[in-house]
C-alpha cells in the first residue's frame, strides 16, 4: 500500500491511496471461506458448496467491504501521523466502473485543510465590557421585600391598598381550583375593586374574568394556569375569601439585619444596601458575560482574516448528510455556517496556544461546585463529602451532562482569558440602559 499527497493549494490537497491485491486478498479469502462453511444452497451439503460458486456470488461485495475497511484505517492513521488538521471529512473521488478484480486499485480523496493564521489580541479594540449597576429603585424594592418578609401580619376586616387577600379561587368550566394571595394592586376595574374592598373573610364573591387582572402575566400567576389556558376561561371567577391581612413592615434594626445576613454581619441600613447592591450586580454578571462573549466572537471573526476551503466545504456539506443536498442548498448551508466555522477555528487556536484545555480533575472540581450551588438553592447545603462525591461521579458518568458541564467550563475559561488579554472598554450603566443599548429594546 502506498499513500501519496498532492497539494492543490494551501487549503486543498488530494490524497491517493494505492492498494495491491495482496494487501487485502488474505482477508477476503478468509471471509469467503467462512461464507462457504455456513452457506445453505439447494443441491449442496452445508459446507460443501464449490468455492467458485461462493466467489461468483459474494467476492465483489466482500472485496469492496474489506478494501473500504483498509482505506478508512490507513487514511485515519495517515492523518494522525502527518498531523493534518482538516475541515469536515475526506471526500472520496467517485470512480465509475471500478474493476474490483484488478491486481492494483487506486483511490483519491479530497481534503480541505485548516488555514494557518496569527492571533494578535493585545491591541486596543472597541469591544465593550458592560458592568450593569443596581438602580436606587431596585435597591429600594429589595429593602421593601425584606421588610415585608420579616414584618408582621395584622388581620383586617376589609381589604384596601396593599393588604394581602388570600382566597380559594375557582372556575369550573376551565377546571381552575387554586388558592392564592394577592392585593388590590393586581386587580383592575372600579367595580371589581369596590366588591373586593367590601368583602370579608368567609364571604364568596363572583367577579367576571374579562378585564379582571391588571395583565396576562398576573392572571396566569394568580390562577396558576398557563397563558394558553387563560383563553379557555369564560364567565365568572369565584373567590372564597379566607384571610385579609395587613403586612406591617419590619423595623430596620439589628434584629432585622441579623435575620437576613446572620449575627452582626450587617449593622446599618447603609451596609444592608451595599449588600443588596452586591447581590443584584452579581446576578447581572451572567447577562453581562454572555453579551461580552457574543461581542468578542463577532469582533474576532471580523478582525482575524483567513481563507477557508469554501468549495470543498460546500461539496462536503452537499454529501455528508443522510440525504444529499442540492448545490444551491449546500451553498446556503455554508453561508449560514461560515461564521461559526471561523470562530471554532479561532477558539481552537486560542485554547491550544494558551493551554486552556480542560483537564479531568478540573472538570470534576467544577461539577462539584455546580452541585453544591444547586443544592444550596434548594436548602440542602452542607452535604456529607461521601454523598457529594457520589453525586459528582453520577454526573460525570452521564455523557450528556459531562458535555454540558465541559461547555460551561470552557465558556468560563474563555471569558476569563478575554477579560485578561483583550483591551476591553469598560462601561457602567443601569439594567434598563443595558437592555436598550445592547439589544435595542426598551
Amino acid at each position: 500500500m502506498k499513500i501519496s499527497r498532492n497539494d492543490i493549494d494551501a487549503l486543498n490537497t488530494l490524497l491517493t491511496i494505492d492498494i495491491e491485491r495482496n494487501d487485502f486478498e488474505e482477508k477476503v479469502n478468509k471471509v469467503l471461506l467462512d461464507y462457504r462453511k455456513k452457506a445453505n444452497i439447494p443441491g449442496f451439503r452445508k459446507g460443501h458448496v464449490p468455492m467458485g460458486m461462493i466467489k461468483k456470488q459474494y467476492e465483489t461485495a466482500v472485496t469492496a467491504d474489506e478494501v473500504n475497511k483498509l482505506l478508512q484505517q490507513n487514511l485515519d492513521q495517515y492523518l494522525k501521523d502527518e498531523k493534518l488538521n482538516i475541515l469536515g471529512n475526506p471526500l472520496p473521488v467517485i470512480q465509475e466502473d471500478l474493476d474490483w478484480k484488478a491486481s492494483k486499485l487506486s483511490f483519491d480523496f479530497e481534503l480541505g485543510l485548516s488555514p494557518e493564521f496569527e492571533l494578535k489580541l493585545s491591541e486596543k479594540n472597541k469591544v465593550i465590557h458592560y458592568q450593569i449597576t443596581a438602580s436606587e429603585s431596585m435597591i429600594d424594592d429589595q429593602v421593601k421585600r425584606y421588610r415585608k418578609q420579616f414584618g408582621k401580619l395584622i388581620t383586617q376586616k376589609n381589604a384596601k391598598d396593599d393588604f394581602e387577600i388570600t382566597a380559594a379561587i375557582k372556575n369550573e368550566a376551565a377546571e381552575i381550583e387554586t388558592t392564592h394571595t394577592f392585593d388590590l394592586g393586581q386587580i383592575k376595574g372600579k367595580a371589581n375593586l369596590a366588591t373586593l374592598g367590601k368583602a370579608t373573610v368567609g364571604e364568596v364573591i363572583q367577579l367576571k374574568f374579562k378585564n379582571l387582572f391588571k395583565d396576562e402575566a398576573t392572571a396566569s400567576r394568580i390562577l396558576s394556569v398557563s397563558a394558553d389556558k387563560l383563553k379557555e376561561i369564560e364567565g365568572e371567577i369565584s373567590f372564597d375569601i379566607q384571610e385579609i391581612n395587613e403586612r406591617v413592615l419590619a423595623e430596620m434594626n439589628q434584629e432585622f439585619f441579623d435575620k437576613i445576613y446572620g449575627p452582626d454581619t450587617v449593622k446599618s441600613e447603609d451596609e444592608m444596601r451595599a449588600k443588596i447592591i452586591e447581590g443584584i450586580e452579581k446576578q447581572f454578571e451572567q447577562q453581562s458575560d454572555q453579551k461580552l462573549l457574543n461581542d468578542v466572537t463577532e469582533y474576532l471573526v471580523a478582525k482575524i482574516k483567513f481563507d477557508l476551503p469554501a468549495e470543498f466545504l460546500r461539496k462536503w456539506m452537499q454529501n455528508s448528510g443522510e440525504q444529499p443536498l442540492s448545490a444551491e442548498a449546500a451553498s446556503e448551508e455554508y453561508d449560514r455556517s461560515e461564521k461559526g466555522i471561523r470562530y471554532q477555528l479561532i477558539e481552537g487556536k486560542i485554547i491550544a496556544d494558551h493551554d486552556l484545555q480542560i483537564k479531568f480533575e478540573e472538570l470534576k472540581t467544577f461539577a462539584k461546585e455546580m452541585i453544591v450551588m444547586q443544592m444550596a438553592q434548594y436548602g440542602q447545603a452542607g452535604l456529607p463529602d461521601e454523598e457529594l462525591e457520589g453525586l459528582v461521579a453520577r454526573v460525570m458518568s452521564n455523557q450528556d451532562e459531562a458535555r454540558k458541564l465541559s461547555e460551561q467550563l470552557m465558556s468560563k475559561k474563555l471569558l476569563e482569558f478575554y477579560k485578561t488579554n483583550l483591551s476591553l472598554k469598560k462601561k457602567k450603566l443601569s439594567f434598563d440602559a443595558f437592555i436598550k443599548e445592547a439589544y435595542g429594546q426598551g
